[in-house]
């Protein structure tokens, strides 16, 4: 989809009385407005940036798609006139943005300009209206359409967030069968056992059958209510919440947070404290495996910074659903030629991390595509969102499915295989991953 005329965005400051007047308390209120599908999404804590509608897109594969989505948005700013009192990460020209797991993949990337967005951080809201069709976007025609969304919010009739009256709907096996995945698995730990390769993730998918047509807006609203830790995002037919930032810059300052080694909070024994610590902090399988994810990403951000921090220590992120090993880390970016790398450059560099691939990444890689016998699509690859000063946020789509059709949802999930591993275990890391998604389309955790 390509612009006709150039991309203007005006933004303005929304204060607490137009906010109260339109009955807006938070982004969570406007998920299901203006559609029956809702919007595209980025939500956590009670902030984060809700886009409505779409005025232009890039869509791209292959090696070239985040260089390629890149200079479409550079030539998509050189023309644009952007009028922005508030000056804020994700305020002006901004879009929101899914891209492929693999450069191989069938699946399409894109970029998606909204024509409406709003945005809640740090104590502020805005609201941004952007057109591409020679129309001045003005204060009062964006807070018009801000009155007719809000207007036509709508509540689903079942919003329970757990399922006492559990979906009607069906799992079965995607790509491969329970038995041939930890089949792949022990490949896996056979391939790395042969020597220089130390890790390799290997995903599964499963596919939900339902005789009525799906809700993306229900599944964002259970997503939010269950994991407000998590990145909620939704980007078309991709929904999820992801636990794990693959890169946030703000200004010059980058950061991302790393995720290797998991443990199902429904091993943890009724009354006990310190499992946790116990059990994923003393284990050096998974402490190897988050090493490796940790080491991956400092190196490949590196290059791009004139500082870089990270902790000697894991900590332990605590979700409804699992524990994880976790390192936040830091970077101060580094200018070239008077320019700080954009978010969107960092995400090309730092895609695919060790957390969703493996180590050394080229031979994960191969590996995967050999192994998995499924086409990853938008699954762990980045999903998120930019704007015109070179900000964003980008997370990586764990914990999410693709709505196929009205009926069909896939499902994915991975683990971290390296010598060490169990099949066994692999396999049941793999549904407390699916347990988010299947919590928010009302499904037991286990078929």
């Amino acid at each position: 989809m390509t612009a006709s005329f150039p991309l203007r965005a005006h933004t303005l400051a929304l204060d607490p009385a137009t906010l109260a007047e339109l009955g807006i308390t938070g982004p969570a209120g406007l998920l299901g407005a203006s559609s029956p599908d809702g919007p595209l999404s980025w939500l956590r804590r009670g902030e984060g940036l809700l886009g409505f509608g779409e005025i232009t897109s890039f869509t791209g594969s292959g090696p070239s798609r985040f260089a390629d989505a890149e200079q479409w948005w550079k030539t998509l700013l050189a023309s644009a006139a952007v009028d922005d009192s508030v000056r804020m990460p994700g305020t002006g020209a901004m879009a929101f943005g899914s891209f492929a797991f693999s450069k191989t993949s069938a699946s399409e990337s894109a970029l998606i300009v909204p024509a409406l967005v709003v945005g809640f951080s740090d104590g502020t809201a805005w609201l941004t209206q952007l057109t591409v069709d020679g129309t001045v976007p003005t204060a009062g025609a964006a807070l018009a359409l801000l009155r007719d969304i809000a207007a036509s919010h709508t509540v689903p009739t079942s919003l329970s967030t757990t399922p006492d009256t559990p979906s009607v709907g069906t799992v079965r096996s995607g790509a491969l069968t329970e038995e041939e995945w930890k089949a792949s698995v022990r490949s896996g730990v056979a391939a790395i056992a042969r020597g220089g390769l130390e890790k390799v993730v290997l995903a599964r998918d499963v596919v939900a059958e339902f005789p009525e047509p799906v809700s993306r807006v229900s599944i964002l609203q259970r997503l939010v209510a269950l994991y407000d830790e998590c990145w909620t995002y939704g980007v078309r037919g991709l929904v999820g919440a992801t636990p794990e930032i693959l890169i946030k810059v703000d200004g010059s300052v980058a950061q991302a947070r790393v995720l290797a080694g998991t443990l199902d909070r429904e091993d943890e024994p009724a009354g006990s404290t310190g499992f946790a610590d116990a059990v994923l902090g003393g284990s050096l399988k998974q402490r190897h495996e988050h090493d490796f994810a940790v080491r991956s990403l400092t190196r490949q951000l590196a290059p791009f910074a004139t500082d870089l921090s990270f902790p000697a220590e894991p900590f332990i992120l605590e979700l409804p659903n699992v524990w994880h090993l976790a390192s936040d880390v830091t970077a101060q970016l580094a200018s070239s030629n008077g320019h700080l790398p954009t978010s969107l450059a960092l995400v090309e560099a730092l895609h695919p991390t060790a957390a969703v691939c493996g180590t050394p990444r080229e031979d994960a890689g191969k590996l995967i595509l050999e192994l998995e016998k499924m086409d990853r699509g938008p699954y762990a690859g980045p999903v998120g969102w930019l704007d015109g000063a070179g900000n964003g946020e980008w997370g990586i789509a764990l914990r999410g499915a693709v709505l196929e059709d009205p009926h069909h949802v896939r499902l994915y999930a991975g683990a971290g295989i390296v010598e060490a591993s169990d099949p066994e275990a692999e396999l049941a890391e793999t549904w407390a991953k699916f347990r988010p998604m299947l919590q928010a389309l009302q499904l037991p955790n286990h078929p």
